[in-house]
């Protein structure tokens, strides 16, 4: 049995350099997703053209966007690199100088030439689930997503916010806040009878 050997981090996007090579449908898709999870992020975009769609959610934030051709100048300051143009070539040189100078990087639907994949992800205020396929299959991880969504009730954010301001209040050592906080949320495990 094959298994999932990727490692889930979340990072703080807003407080990297991030760039988007292509502006058509793909790059929309994967600028999308990257704003809905983390809308301050500071995005470049890099295209020859761009889809309108594209403007309009860059005018809406802290997206810039650059009209031309790529060159491996453009990766300067750059923390994470998408690569989603629909030229091929265009795609794998992106990922060979990013390789050269340690830069993650991922190619868009091409999963041998990605450091890194941007999964489904629930989000339910500070609650945030991120799902992978291992790049297997983005049709499943998008089904789970939607089952997170319509199981985890919105109040879970609530919860979070009262058991993170408790913890703060509880007294003794370490060990003894830890069982406190696992003996309060049992309850949110515990089978209904």
């Amino acid at each position: 049995m094959n298994q999932n050997e990727l490692y889930p981090i979340f990072l703080k996007a807003s407080k990297l350099n991030i760039l988007i090579v292509g502006g058509g449908k793909v790059g929309l898709e994967k600028l999308t997703f990257l704003l809905k999870s983390s809308p301050n992020t500071k995005v470049k975009v890099l295209s020859e053209n761009f889809v309108p769609d594209m403007i309009a959610l860059a005018q809406n934030h802290d997206v810039e966007i650059v009209a031309g051709s790529y060159d491996d100048s453009f990766l300067k300051d750059e923390h994470i690199v998408i690569a989603a143009t629909d030229d091929l070539e265009v795609n794998l040189q992106v990922h060979a100088d990013c390789r050269e100078r340690n830069i993650l990087v991922n190619v868009a639907d091409n999963p041998d030439y990605c450091d890194f994949y941007m999964g489904a992800i629930v989000t339910k205020g500070n609650i945030k689930i991120a799902i992978s396929t291992n790049g297997k299959s983005p049709t499943m991880a998008k089904r789970l997503r939607q089952f997170f969504e319509d199981v985890i009730p919105d109040e879970i954010n609530e919860l979070t916010e009262n058991l993170s301001m408790y913890r703060k209040i509880i007294k003794g050592s370490f060990k003894e806040k830890v069982e406190k906080l696992n003996d309060l949320t049992k309850a949110l495990i515990s089978k209904k009878e």
